[in-house]
């Protein structure tokens, strides 16, 4: 390139420095200087259009990152070029406004050097340099300035971005492309150098898609486009014949629950967001530490992503977005509920990217058409959602069961237009301390939940000054929409001809896809030393242990976590239980009593109830090492088939409850995988012809801890054996399903008074719901032509092997309270 107004290099030189007290860059991805830094091959670098200031930044960021400097020369065998980085798109014309897009000479000759010398190697590397990011709508004269957008502007306007958005500045880095592979399509290069340039400017296109959003049109402008929809004028018609009204006032009807819905994204709102946000979250949280977000890097180009994120408090709403924001991605637009929708909060709400859904959509026929077609509508213009599948906040720190409406609509979304594939990532919240904790604790023991309200936020500002410890962010693996219904029916794009009629297979696609969700939801669990605390202490009958013994139980943990991983999503914070131990202490949640034989550790009163959320934050990650350490409870030694006839009986049930992630096919490898572990840690001995497992002496250390594990599973087994228990007193044909779920949750309620079960989930009726739909499913009970349960031997089978691994105390226990 020319030099810029013929500037000398001392200039050039001073320019340089300049940049350095502007601009400060983001590399995305974060590691790919790395990478670079590690190929073999020189590096040609194109960026998307000749600027001065892109190549410095380029420049800057490569000097960081270790590689040679890009305004070097390159000589390579046959190829001479003056620079190593290259512009895809010139300006021409007296005013330099008219954009030059033809294959820029250096492409051409390096295509042309690389057919003519076989030996010739070079990696091709598109580069976007972002002056702050902004899609294209804003239309005050200051903004348009600030922030880069879709357009490619002139050296007055990047000059200006340059002193505005210096700090903002972000530098995408594409897949290197070997050189050769564009050399086989003629000596002269033209060919080849035409492929290249389409291919380099399709991806430039997905980069500045990732990273602006597709350009932005004004909420009005979606708004009409919705109601223009067919679907939405049928439905007005609808609505008009049904009452009875005028047109005028349907098509009114449908704009107030469109503006009602829709979000009015804001870009220099979002700006001022992520900085004050980064100002708050590094004061309330010791840390908000991120993993696995390189698959984001990773998905497909021209990629509809749907962010599919635990819930657990308010505060994943602005987390995430943060997060995805300072990743370099576009803000999603999120799916709140109507209840945020509060005086000025709900505005602010929209400017960050929040559309508003209702709790429910009965009693009214036009409102979820219109939503469903926003929701389309936004797809097709490629926004990035977010929606929470479970609906709510989880108050017992397990998942919920999903929540498909939004699903099905992002799946009818998809089967109206195919060509966009897309992508839902499942993202995992982990927090030390929660920000609702007290208002959970309230909530579970009975106290109705308060109405959000902007009083109720005020109240808690006050809480900002509080230590909430680390928050953990972990991305799970992406599924592709198109490949599940793969899996499921190899011809369904022949069965979508017409959008309205939904396909046979429809409502098993959305379900499966769910199922998939939630599972990889927990693959990608953050193991935080509380969780580990909770887990070891709630196995005690008094929430307390001996310091030492802690110890060893949190490091026990953490082998188990290591020796037979869950998943190689999941993240553990801690490296040993004393390290554990110093970090909750130094939350304030343990309670240290001192003692000449060694100091007694247990949760801070106010605390112990929401230990039992933090534990079942991680209870799958121990599900399948608890449930084998069961049969050993009451069994000193047990047959090898026999351990894993016991977990393969209870454990489909198990899985649909935490979301595990075996399939049924797989469950005898993961158990003798489990096994394994259990016998390396010198929990287990396996006897010398391999058929029989022992464990060790009752009373030894050895033994207290295997104990300890099982106590994770061990009130599930409870539950599910009280359901059994009612059903086989209550006889055939006499309980109806609602009957028997009213009964067990009395029971269980009781149970949990006489026998100070703290756990609420022990009594939870939604779980005994599931759990009894579940038997059905799997045909162990069946529904007579009256509507009552009906059972044959089967059941009877499952209780009989609840007897191996419950005690004779628990198994009494239960049926005093069944009998009485």
């Amino acid at each position: 390139m020319k030099r810029l107004l013929g500037l000398d290099r001392s200039l050039q030189w001073m320019l340089r420095g300049i940049m350095r007290v502007f601009v400060r860059t983001t590399v995305v991805p974060e590691d790919a200087l790395q990478r670079l830094r590690g190929r073999a091959r020189p590096l040609l670098f194109v960026l998307e259009e000749r600027s001065r200031s892109d190549r410095l930044a380029l420049e800057q960021a490569c000097a960081d990152g270790g590689l040679r400097r890009p305004t070097r020369r390159l000589q390579l065998r046959e190829l001479q070029l003056p620079h190593s980085v290259v512009a895809l798109e010139r300006r021409a014309g007296v005013l330099r406004r008219r954009a030059d897009r033809r294959t820029p000479p250096e492409l051409a000759s390096a295509v042309a050097a690389a057919g003519s010398d076989a030996a010739l190697e070079l990696d091709i590397v598109p580069v976007a340099v972002y002056w702050g990011r902004a899609p294209q709508r804003e239309r005050a004269w200051l903004r348009l300035v600030l922030s880069e957008n879709w357009a490619l502007v002139g050296p007055f306007r990047r000059l200006l971005s340059i002193v505005f958005n210096g700090r903002s500045t972000l530098i995408r880095f594409g897949e290197p492309r070997a050189l050769q592979g564009y050399s086989a399509t003629g000596v002269d290069g033209a060919r080849g150098a035409r492929r290249l340039l389409k291919e380099l400017r399709a991806e430039f296109r997905h980069m500045r898609a990732d990273t602006l959003g597709p350009d932005l049109s004004s909420r009005r402008v979606i708004v009409a486009q919705v109601l223009r929809t067919r679907a939405v004028r049928q439905a007005v018609r609808q609505e008009i014949r049904e009452t009875k009204a005028s047109r005028r006032d349907g098509l009114r009807a449908a704009r107030r629950h469109a503006l009602e819905i829709a979000a009015n994204y804001s870009h220099a709102f979002v700006r001022a967001a992520e900085r004050l946000l980064h100002y708050l979250l590094t004061r309330i949280y010791d840390g908000v530490e991120v993993r696995n977000a390189e698959y984001l890097d990773q998905l497909p180009p021209a990629c509809e992503i749907v962010y599919v994120p635990c819930h657990r408090s308010h505060v994943d709403y602005l987390l995430l977005s943060y997060v995805i924001y300072r990743r370099g991605y576009a803000a999603p637009y999120v799916a709140a509920g109507i209840n945020l929708n509060l005086p000025a909060i709900g505005r602010l709400l929209r400017m960050g990217g929040a559309f508003f859904i209702r709790r429910s959509f009965r009693g009214n026929s036009l409102y979820p058409i219109v939503f469903m077609k926003y929701v389309d509508v936004m797809m097709n213009r490629g926004h990035a959602m977010e929606f929470f599948i479970e609906g709510t906040r989880s108050r017992t720190g397990r998942l919920l069961q999903p929540r498909t409406g939004f699903l099905s609509m992002t799946v009818r979304s998809f089967l109206r237009d195919t060509r966009r594939p897309v992508a839902y990532v499942p993202v995992y919240f982990g927090y030390e301390r929660l920000f609702e904790g007290e208002t959970y604790i309230d909530e579970l023991s009975g106290r109705p939940k308060q109405k959000e309200s902007v009083g109720g936020l005020l109240r808690v500002l006050p809480q900002l000054r509080r230590n909430l410890g680390r928050v953990h962010i972990n991305f799970g693996r992406p599924l592709l929409l198109d490949g599940v219904l793969d899996e499921l029916k190899k011809d369904w794009r022949s069965d979508v001809k017409d959008e309205e009629v939904r396909p046979a297979w429809f409502g098993e696609a959305v379900d499966s896809v769910a199922a998939q969700i939630m599972r990889r939801i927990n693959a990608a669990a953050a193991v935080a030393p509380i969780n580990l605390v909770s887990v070891a202490l709630l196995a005690t009958p008094r929430q307390a242990m001996l310091e030492v013994d802690l110890e060893k139980q949190l490091q026990l943990y953490i082998d188990l976590l290591k020796a037979c991983p869950y998943s190689p999503d999941i993240s553990v914070a801690a490296e040993d239980g004393a390290s554990i131990i110093r970090r909750v202490e130094q939350m304030g949640m343990l309670e240290r009593r001192a003692h000449p034989l060694g100091d007694v550790l247990r949760m801070v009163e106010q605390n112990a109830v929401l230990a039992t959320y933090y534990r079942n934050n991680v209870l799958h990650l121990f599900a399948l090492p608890s449930l084998v350490a069961c049969a050993f409870l009451n069994n000193p030694s047990m047959r090898h088939e026999d351990v894993h006839r016991l977990v393969w009986r209870v454990y489909p049930y198990i899985r649909a409850e935490l979301f595990l992630r075996w399939r049924e096919d797989e469950v005898a490898g993961a158990v003798d995988g489990v096994l394994a572990a259990l016998a390396g840690q010198g929990l287990l001995e396996r006897s010398g012809d391999g058929a029989f497992w022992r464990r060790p002496l009752t009373g030894s250390a050895e033994a207290v801890r295997l104990s300890l594990i099982a106590q994770a599973t061990i009130q599930t087994i409870e539950r599910y054996y009280l359901a059994i228990a009612l059903l086989l007193r209550a006889g055939r044909s006499v309980l109806a399903p609602e009957a028997l779920e009213q009964r067990c949750v009395a029971m269980a309620q009781r149970m949990s008074m006489l026998y100070g079960l703290a756990a609420p989930e022990f009594f939870d009726r939604a779980m005994f719901r599931d759990f009894i739909e579940l038997l059905r499913l799997r045909e162990v009970i069946r529904l007579d032509s009256e509507g009552k349960l009906t059972f044959d031997v089967a059941l009877q089978a499952v209780a009989e092997d609840a007897r191996i691994v419950l005690s004779e105390q628990i198994r009494n226990s239960i049926l005093q309270v069944t009998h009485s």
